[in-house]
């Protein structure tokens, strides 16, 4: 389990649920290692800037991650975490690895353009 505040996803039933019930996802796919951690506390600080977008974690490890592994928007992706952007259950967006909490307000800002309020 990843000690977060974030909400956590445990398996692909339950995130195919998320992504279909919310316009705007974030999910951050790692570990509680020194990259994944920073990126955490900002998705928890954003949580109250951007109320309309749901910003969970998952574990790397998790067998149930199946599918962010077989992702072709993360497939050349040599980093964790991976972070993916989710706009009406598609993928618009994923980084991986560290980010600053420039960077992925530049990219919430970007992708989630018509209905963001920041």
């Amino acid at each position: 389990m990843l000690y977060t505040n974030l909400n956590h996803i445990e398996s692909a039933t339950e995130f195919a649920k998320i992504i279909s019930e919310n316009e705007h996802v974030t999910v951050i796919c790692g570990r509680m290692g020194p990259l994944c951690i920073p990126v955490y506390r900002i998705a928890e600080e954003l949580e109250n800037e951007y109320s309309n977008i749901r910003f969970y974690d998952m574990e790397y490890d998790n067998p149930e991650s199946y599918f962010f592994h077989a992702l072709p928007e993360v497939h050349d992706l040599m980093e964790i975490p991976f972070t993916v952007y989710y706009k009406n259950g598609e993928v618009v967006k994923a980084t991986a690895g560290l980010q600053t909490k420039t960077q992925i307000k530049a990219i919430i800002d970007t992708e989630f353009a018509t209905t963001v309020n920041a």
